[in-house]
């Protein structure tokens, strides 16, 4: 059987998509290494870290933009390396609410700054003009 594509531009795009969405990722993963972090934790805890420590599971997830499974598995890893915490909520027992810890707050403001610069690094070679259309595109096929 021959595989042609409906729309072979298309195709290129998402190999394209593929290919520098994994460059970045290794690239910005490498600084977490030493961390034993990955890059779902660390974005957990930059978004607590920026929401004032604390947000519902609900919202966290919503931000996160992943699923309850997924959400769930790294809350999980970074409760049990002590980055966050859990708990019911008192106005609301159904929420659950997560904390970024001491050493999560730690683990953060060590981590941030190189982690920063990786990312101007990684996107060094778009101009500000690409880097909006870079976004507006990805939120445009996330929709």
């Amino acid at each position: 059987m021959e595989l042609v594509p409906g729309d072979p531009l298309a195709h290129r795009a998402l190999e394209s998509l593929l290919h520098a969405e994994a460059t970045v990722r290794r690239s910005l993963a490498r600084d977490l290494e030493g961390a034993r972090v990955q890059s779902s934790g660390f974005f957990v805890l930059v978004l607590l870290s920026t929401a004032g420590g604390e947000l519902e599971l609900r919202a966290l997830r919503h931000r996160m933009q992943t699923s309850k499974a997924n959400a769930t598995e790294v809350i999980d890893r970074l409760v049990s390396r002590g980055l966050v915490a859990r708990r019911r909520s008192k106005a609301d027992r159904r929420a659950v609410l997560v904390t970024i810890t001491p050493d999560g707050t730690a683990l953060v403001d060590r981590r941030f700054p190189r982690h920063s610069e990786r990312v101007r690094e990684a996107f060094a070679a778009l101009d500000d003009d690409e880097k909006r259309s870079l976004a507006q595109i990805c939120r445009k096929l996330a929709a």
